[in-house]
């Protein structure tokens, strides 16, 4: 395993994060120009969702797809290749005058976006030591926490000065800037060329489905971005309406108001160090889990837009601590282990959109109440899970019992 001098540990980071921040970004871009691009191509807005569903549902499968090839092919290699793929096809997204080829486009960008996230999380554990793991980890989950809100806020911001095509020429123009630097900056890990690289990667799968306490995390990791998409989708319109008549621009400062909860993510990890990681997961669950109930019952804005920022905190702790979990207990399946994961989590995403037509039947409160029985569930699944072995020092699972494990297999 490449062991960088510390100096470069953070070099790396920043730019992991960096690179987990932008590509995520395109997930929530749509979010807030989902009314200028009904308008534009006379479609309704639950048809313009379509662009970030049809996103999400292409992404979740890129990440099966790509993860056994960065075995073959090398993992930067394969998120250097992904980042300028994507460049292309979100500079063609702003181009088209039909519906139907934007959303070709927005499938495309999906699939090739996918090159980045399971690839990342084994990349991290070839790249950095130990103790250093659970810090990297935690920057890139901020980095994926941070993309719903500052997607969101400069796709808003740029759309507001320019129009909906400039933010996609934007963000294709920071692609193509990231993979540059991943070229310059990132080194290359050893990677075992396979033949069989298919053949393995459905073994692990394989292997991965009957391992229960990842089952459960799975689990516990669909619901994390099919509430966050749902409670952000469906905030904007009703604080637009009354009795709030909120602003364009006011809108634009609650969901940047996000910002703040989401600097958990990254002292998650100095909390794991204090804290078990399994009581962590809990705690920010139910922290989560709450904060929508009361956003569901609350007619005061101040006391929504506070609900929103703990929310936000308490799922921006989640992603590193499950993220940290699954790596420890996967042992040698972590590529496919990691991979599923993030097929799992931009599934629920992909389903978050639906919120907009759940408002309409159950409104506000009904469907902010069922955002949180969604997350109740993923806290009674942490509960039940049992991490059969020795915590260490620094609060993590020990991988000495999954070691005794692949003997057995």
């Amino acid at each position: 395993m490449v062991k960088p001098p510390l100096p470069k540990n953070y070099i790396y980071t920043i730019l992991l994060f960096w690179c987990a921040l932008v590509v995520v970004s395109a997930v929530y871009i749509i979010i807030p120009i989902t009314d200028s691009l009904a308008a534009y191509f006379q479609v309704t807005e639950q048809q313009a969702a379509w662009m970030s569903s049809v996103f999400s549902i292409f992404y979740a499968c890129g990440f099966l797809l790509f993860a056994p090839l960065s075995q073959k092919f090398g993992k930067k290699q394969i998120i250097v290749f992904g980042l300028l793929v994507l460049a292309c096809f979100t500079f063609l997204t702003a181009l088209p005058q039909a519906f139907n080829a934007v959303l070709t486009f927005r499938a495309l960008q999906g699939l090739f976006a996918a090159t980045f996230a399971p690839t990342a999380l084994a990349y991290v554990f070839e790249l950095f030591p130990d103790y250093w793991r659970i810090t990297v980890i935690g920057y890139i989950s901020f980095g994926y926490v941070l993309a719903g809100v500052t997607g969101q806020a400069v796709a808003d911001h740029v759309n507001q000065i320019f129009d909906w095509q400039s933010v996609f020429y934007m963000f294709a123009a920071i692609y193509i800037v990231t993979a540059l630097l991943f070229i310059w900056l990132l080194p290359k890990v050893s990677n075992e060329t396979k033949k069989n690289v298919m053949a393995e990667y459905m073994r692990q799968l394989q292997v991965i489905s009957k391992r229960k306490n990842l089952l459960l995390c799975y689990g516990i990791t669909f619901p994390l971005l099919f509430t966050f998409i749902g409670m952000y989708t469906i905030l904007g319109d009703y604080l637009q309406a009354a009795p709030y008549y909120l602003s364009d621009e006011a809108i634009y400062y609650v969901r940047a108001l996000g910002v703040i909860g989401m600097i958990f993510s990254p002292l998650a990890a100095k909390l794991a160090g204090r804290v078990k990681e399994l009581t962590l997961l809990r705690f920010s669950l139910c922290l989560s889990m709450i904060s929508l109930i009361l956003m569901g019952i609350s007619s005061s804005l101040q006391f929504i837009v506070t609900m929103s920022i703990t929310y936000v905190a308490g799922i921006a702790c989640t992603f590193p601590i499950i993220m940290k979990i699954i790596g420890d207990i996967s042992g040698l399946e972590r590529s496919a282990a990691s991979s599923f994961y993030a097929f799992v989590l931009f599934i629920g995403a992909s389903l978050g959109s639906i919120t907009l037509v759940m408002v309409e039947i159950w409104g506000r409160t009904g469907t902010h109440l069922f955002l949180a029985g969604c997350l109740a569930i993923a806290f009674l699944i942490a509960l039940s899970m049992k991490l059969h072995g020795e915590y260490k020092r620094d609060g993590s699972f020990s991988e000495i019992l999954l070691q005794q494990d692949k003997h057995k297999r």
